[in-house]
């Protein structure tokens, strides 16, 4: 296994996991602005009125695109596996 083949290998694993995490983050990023700026104008400084929100908004975003997610790792892994024979070779 030459160097390239593990730079190209755990290249397209962080690819995969930024494509997997990205979802999540962002509206976990969205809905925490959206509760920060509720509470600076109304002067709220409740923790759980920021955790619960998000909490909820992580949970719906991995029903709804848990499939894809899932989809994308089983493909990556399938990759992976079948080109062993290829990687060893080289």
């Amino acid at each position: 296994m030459t160097n390239d083949t593990v730079i190209s290998l755990m290249t397209s694993a962080m690819e995969l996991a930024l494509k997997i995490a990205a979802p999540i983050l962002i509206v976990g990023l969205v809905v925490g602005v959206i509760i920060s700026i509720f509470q600076a104008i109304t002067q709220i400084q409740e923790q759980t009125l920021a955790f619960v929100p998000k909490l909820l908004a992580t949970a719906a975003v991995m029903v709804i695109a848990g499939p894809w997610l899932l989809n994308e790792l089983v493909a990556y892994t399938a990759e992976l596996w079948s080109s062993i024979p290829t990687l060893i070779g080289t």
